[in-house]
C-alpha cells in the first residue's frame, strides 16, 4: 500500500512539473508555449508580414514594424502591456512598404495596456503622417453593399455578423498615424470597417495624426474613454468621423485640435444613397469637443458636421472654440432633426453659432431643435477640462 502511494505521488509531482513548464513563458519575445503554435517568425528588429495562424505575443521592450503587418482569419496578436512598436522611416514613395497594422475579417488582436503602462504605436519620424495606423476589418453588416474592401489595406469588410469580434484593444496610444497614398486615400489613426459589437474599444489615443483620429466604417462596435489630440501645425481633417452605416455606441470622448484641421465630429450615413440600410444612427453620451477657438482659420470649424442622412442620439455633451455647434445638411438629416437626431444636455463655450441647417438644394433651414442646451453638461468629465481618467497613459494633454 505504501509503495503505491509513493508511485502515485512521483506521477503527480512529474505532471505538476510537466504542466508548470509548458505554462512558462521565455524572454526572447517569442510565443508563449500556453498558446497555439505559429508559423509566423518573430522579430523584433523587422516586424512585418502575414500571421496566419496560432498566436503571436509581443511581450515586452520594442519592435521595429519595417512594413505591413497582417493578422488573417484564424490567428491573433497578443500585445503585452507597455510594449512600443515603432514604424521605421519609409523612403518617399514607396506605397507598398508603408507601415501600418490591419487585423482582417476572421483575425484578433489583444491590447492588454494598462493605465500605467499602455501599449504605444509610434514612429522614428516624429510627425503626423508618418505610418499609416491601425486597421479592424469585420464581418458586421455595412450599408455600402454586402461586403466591400477597404480603402487603406484592401481587406474585405462587411457582412451580416452583428456580434462579431475583432478582439479586444485597451489603453491604446497610437501616434504619428495617417500616411497619404493621395488626397482621397489616407490611413486614419483607428480605423473601424465593419467592426461587430463583441470586440472591446476602451482607453485608446490617437495622438498627432495627419486624418481623421476614430473613423467607423458601418458595424456595430461600441467605442469608450477615446481621445484625440491634434495640435501640431501640418494635422487636419476631423477628430471622429463615421459612415456607412455605424449603430454602435460611444461613452467619454474628449478631443481636442488647436490647429487650421477640420470638425470635432463629421457623421455621413452613404453619400451615393442616403436612405441606404443600416443607417448611420449610434448614441453617444458624456461628449467633449474642443476646437481652435475664436481665431480658428479653418473654413470647416463645426462642433459636429451631421451629413447624407446620417442619425444620432448624443446626451452630455461639451462644445468649445468651434464657429458652428451643429452643422445639419440635407434633406433626410433635417428631417430627422428633433427625433432621431438629436443632443441632449448640450453646454456651449466660445462657439459663434449653435447651430446650422442646409436642405440638400442649399436652402437655408432653423434647425435649433436639435439641441437642448444645459450649462451643467460635464461632457467627457470634467466639461472643457481634461478628465480624470486619462491620467497616466495620454500625452499632450
Amino acid at each position: 500500500m505504501k509503495k503505491s502511494i509513493s508511485k502515485i505521488f512521483g506521477l503527480a509531482v512529474l505532471s505538476l512539473t510537466l504542466i508548470t513548464t509548458s505554462c512558462s513563458s521565455d524572454d526572447s519575445g517569442s510565443n508563449n508555449d500556453d498558446g497555439p503554435s505559429s508559423s509566423f517568425v518573430l522579430n523584433r528588429e523587422d516586424l512585418k508580414g502575414d500571421i496566419n495562424d496560432g498566436e503571436v505575443i509581443l511581450e515586452s521592450g520594442t519592435y521595429k514594424l519595417t512594413g505591413k503587418l497582417i493578422v488573417n482569419n484564424g490567428a491573433k496578436l497578443t500585445i503585452k502591456a507597455g510594449v512600443k512598436i515603432e514604424a521605421t522611416q519609409l523612403d518617399p514613395n514607396q506605397f507598398e512598404s508603408v507601415r501600418y497594422i490591419a487585423v482582417a475579417q476572421g483575425g484578433l488582436i489583444d491590447v492588454q495596456g494598462t493605465a500605467s503602462s499602455p501599449v504605444v504605436m509610434t514612429a522614428a519620424v516624429q510627425a503626423p503622417g508618418a505610418w499609416g495606423g491601425l486597421v479592424l476589418c469585420g464581418k458586421a453588416a455595412i450599408n455600402k453593399g454586402t461586403t466591400a474592401s477597404a480603402e487603406v489595406s484592401e481587406l474585405t469588410y462587411g457582412g451580416s455578423v452583428n456580434n462579431d469580434t475583432s478582439g479586444s484593444i485597451k489603453y491604446l496610444r497610437i501616434e504619428y498615424s495617417g500616411y497619404s497614398y493621395s488626397s482621397d486615400k489616407e490611413f486614419n489613426g483607428l480605423s473601424l470597417f465593419a467592426v461587430g459589437s463583441q470586440t472591446v474599444i476602451e482607453y485608446v489615443q490617437v495622438y498627432e495624426g495627419s486624418d481623421d483620429g476614430f473613423e467607423w466604417f458601418g458595424g456595430t462596435v461600441n467605442a469608450k474613454y477615446l481621445v484625440v489630440t491634434s495640435k501640431g501645425a501640418n494635422v487636419g481633417d476631423d477628430l471622429f468621423d463615421w459612415t456607412e452605416g455605424w449603430i454602435g455606441t460611444g461613452e467619454n470622448w474628449y478631443g481636442i485640435r488647436t490647429n487650421a484641421g477640420n470638425r470635432g465630429i463629421e457623421a455621413d450615413n452613404n453619400s451615393n444613397n442616403h436612405l441606404a440600410a443600416p443607417i448611420s444612427s449610434p448614441n453617444l453620451k458624456n461628449i467633449t469637443l474642443i476646437g481652435a477657438g475664436s481665431n480658428d482659420t479653418s473654413s470647416e470649424s463645426q462642433g459636429m458636421k451631421l451629413r447624407v442622412g446620417t442619425k444620432g442620439m448624443f446626451d452630455n455633451v461639451v462644445l468649445k472654440g468651434w464657429k458652428t455647434g451643429f452643422d445639419v445638411q440635407h434633406d433626410e438629416g433635417v428631417g430627422y432633426v428633433g427625433a432621431s437626431l438629436k443632443a441632449t444636455k448640450v453646454k456651449f463655450e466660445d462657439v459663434t453659432t449653435k447651430s446650422k441647417g442646409t436642405k440638400t438644394d442649399a436652402s437655408v433651414v432653423d434647425v435649433a431643435a436639435i439641441f437642448t442646451e444645459d450649462n451643467t453638461a460635464t461632457g467627457a468629465g470634467n466639461g472643457s477640462g481634461i478628465p480624470t481618467w486619462t491620467a497616466g497613459w495620454t500625452v499632450g494633454l
